[in-house]
């Protein structure tokens, strides 16, 4: 499976993306770039799939990826999972806004449907 490094070492890369997981899940909806948003989806629809699967080796593997965010595996398994029960895959969408000034990347809007 092919995957984006995003400069970063696996350790901090795996990390600002667990981060950014968690954010789209607390808030519904983040800013960012481009390759970030597409990384950070497959997370997304993977802990939204384990909530909608309700089991305990869903919720330890959950609080295993989150850092043991207890709010955020709640959300996900109370809130966001009966949300999507009739919905199979495709929790996400990415829209495109402009370009950063400093660096010219692309910034998305990456937000659950």
């Amino acid at each position: 499976m092919a995957y984006r490094k995003l400069g970063r070492d696996s350790k901090h890369r795996r990390s600002m993306l667990a981060n950014l997981t968690k954010a789209v899940i607390i808030n519904e909806r983040i800013e960012t770039t481009e390759d970030r948003a597409k990384e950070t989806r497959k997370f997304v629809e993977k802990m939204i799939t384990y909530g909608k699967k309700g089991d305990l080796v869903s919720r330890r593997k959950a609080y295993a990826f989150l850092h043991n965010d207890k709010d955020c595996v709640k959300k996900i398994f109370d809130d966001l999972a009966p949300r999507y029960k009739d919905r199979n895959g495709g929790y996400t969408r990415i829209i495109k806004k402009d370009n950063r000034r400093g660096d010219d990347a692309l910034v998305v809007i990456l937000e659950l449907v």
